[in-house]
């Protein structure tokens, strides 16, 4: 099993390639500060065929992954500069489609769901069995990169899956990742009343959470994308929950 140590690893691309069964060498990006862990990850994955590069911090980790073309990406949560989730929400904004594979700690559930909301494809928590890190990274390769999503667009509110980003006329406007997962939920049903208990359960995935959890966070939506811009866009459906509201022509 590999699990966590302390140290320091290279904040440089290290190279180490061999054959693959395909012919053509697949490139892992290792991003772990842990020196330990990204020795055992580089050293297995190089004597698995593999070309690997490693970065030891997010900062580094983000500038490789965007500078370079990699088949997958091992991405740590705990690093110095930017996390984890920082590192990949970005790499998402700025279309790289890389599958990325995340490290979180042992039994951290609220972890691996913010690295799935923040656009990773896959997580293992430490320690794991390299055996089953390979098995991951195999089938992410074969996977493929990450398909972009449909822009999603109502009146002036643009909001991108892929890029993990929202605006309206223009402005930036800064989601949680339950916030945006409510409001992408929200515009694939434009125009039709959806109902709370369908809400929480797509967007939470919690049968037994409160309605009024559900209600508070509408209320952080419309002061983020209608207040500053004296729109309605969430409408209240008496009975039955919310909806997207039709766009009045002008």
């Amino acid at each position: 099993m590999i699990g966590s140590a302390v140290g320091s690893a290279d904040t440089g691309p290290t190279a180490g390639c061999g054959g693959c069964q395909t012919g053509a060498v697949m490139r892992i990006l290792i991003v772990e500060d842990e020196e330990l862990i990204a020795r055992s990850l580089h050293d297995g994955l190089t004597a698995d065929g593999y070309a690997v590069d490693r970065a030891a911090t997010g900062d580094v980790g983000f500038w490789m992954a965007s500078e370079h073309p990699y088949d997958a990406i091992v991405l740590d949560v705990l690093l110095p500069g930017m996390n984890g989730f920082v590192v990949c929400q970005k790499l998402r904004e700025a279309g790289v489609t890389t599958p990325i594979l995340m490290l979180t700690a042992k039994g951290g559930e609220y972890d691996q769901a913010e690295g799935l909301d923040t656009g990773a494809d896959d997580y293992l928590t430490k320690p794991f069995s390299f055996i089953v890190l390979g098995a991951r990274l195999r089938a992410l390769i074969r996977r493929g990169p990450t398909q972009r999503l449909a822009v999603l667009e109502h009146g002036s509110l643009r909001l991108d899956p892929s890029r993990r980003s929202c605006e309206r006329e223009g402005q930036s406007i800064e989601l949680t990742p339950r916030e945006f997962a409510l409001l992408q939920y929200l515009l694939h049903h434009a125009g039709r009343p959806v109902s709370k208990r369908d809400l929480i359960e797509s967007v939470w995935g919690d049968d037994d959470l409160g309605e009024n959890v559900l209600q508070v966070y509408i209320g952080y939506l419309r002061r983020k994308i209608d207040e500053p811009f004296g729109t309605d866009t969430i409408e209240t459906v008496r009975g039955i929950g919310y909806r997207i509201a039709l766009v009045r022509p002008v």
